[in-house]
């Protein structure tokens, strides 16, 4: 088949596609506002979402927070993080125990389901603990950029707190994210505009990093599986999340409402709906995908 006749043949699925969504519920890819502007600071970040549904999603209202939302436009307050921490990236264990990257603190703080907030690891030779991803063994996995030189490093913390340098001298790190199948570890390079794939093994070490994608322009921040594989990337200044597939193809980008996403959960009823914290807006915006998020209906969320 020639190539033109692929392309019109997409084109038509993915217009069949928009018209039957549009009839049986809201349009695919098409953002709108779920948390209104300077209900979050412009530093909304590390959305998730815990086994019951609620999303969740650093800085409400003020700094070092962190906020609930369980609907269209219902947030407010869950906790105050201690003195001198302010959260990023935020993901749950298959207990519900949330993981916050504290930038300010230099920890990875540990939240369990009674609110009651511990250290989970700390060391000395963090920069600023950024963005988190988990496999579905427990192990985590936090970027860590030096924005002031340019570069970042990779960790590996063990459900125990446990710390391993698993990689330095990178560009600045930043979103970061683990394979529905758990073999592979992504992680971007915000300045460098380019996003790495490790290979993953079982105990969560990885391998030689392969270039995955490599953007012209703007910069990186969060990013998300859904269940197919795909990766879905928060292209900061650029005011769109990108879909790449799992050969590092690109397959869409998402237009936006603000330029600046920070980061990307899946959640809804069906695993379908997509929430994007919105930095300079202090908001969240939402679409609906094709695919489930990659946690959805695993015991890892």
């Amino acid at each position: 088949m020639p190539i033109r006749h692929v392309f019109i043949l997409g084109a038509t699925l993915s217009l069949l596609a928009a018209c039957v969504s549009s009839q049986s519920g809201p349009a695919l890819y098409q953002s709108q506002d779920w948390v209104a502007d300077g209900v979050f600071t412009e530093g909304v970040e590390g959305p998730a979402v815990n086994r019951n549904g609620v999303l969740f999603a650093v800085n409400f209202a003020q700094q070092g927070t962190v906020g609930q939302v369980s609907g269209r436009d219902e947030a407010n307050l869950y906790l105050t993080l201690p003195e001198g921490s302010t959260g990023n990236g935020i993901r749950f264990d298959a207990r519900d125990n949330m993981y916050i990257a504290d930038y300010t603190g230099h920890n990875v703080l540990k939240v369990a389901p009674d609110k009651s907030v511990s250290v989970l690891a700390h060391n000395p030779k963090m920069h600023q603990p950024n963005d988190l991803a988990i496999s579905d063994n427990g192990v985590l996995f936090a970027s860590d950029p030096d924005w002031q030189n340019g570069q970042g490093q990779l960790w590996r913390i063990s459900p125990d707190g446990q710390t391993q340098l698993l990689r330095a001298n990178m560009g600045t790190t930043n979103g970061i994210e683990v394979s529905p199948d758990n073999r592979t570890l992504y992680v971007n390079e915000s300045v460098q505009r380019r996003i790495w794939a490790f290979s993953l093994d079982e105990q969560g070490m990885i391998g030689k990093p392969e270039l995955f994608y490599e953007f012209e322009d703007h910069g990186l921040d969060g990013m998300r599986c859904d269940e197919a594989g795909n990766l879905y990337v928060a292209r900061y200044g650029a005011g769109e999340v990108v879909i790449l597939s799992a050969q590092g193809k690109l397959l869409r980008k998402v237009a936006l409402k603000g330029q600046y996403p920070t980061n990307i959960a899946f959640g809804g009823k069906d695993g379908k709906q997509v929430f994007v914290t919105m930095q300079k807006r202090g908001a969240i915006e939402t679409f609906i995908s094709e695919y489930a998020g990659r946690a959805f209906n695993r015991h890892t969320l």
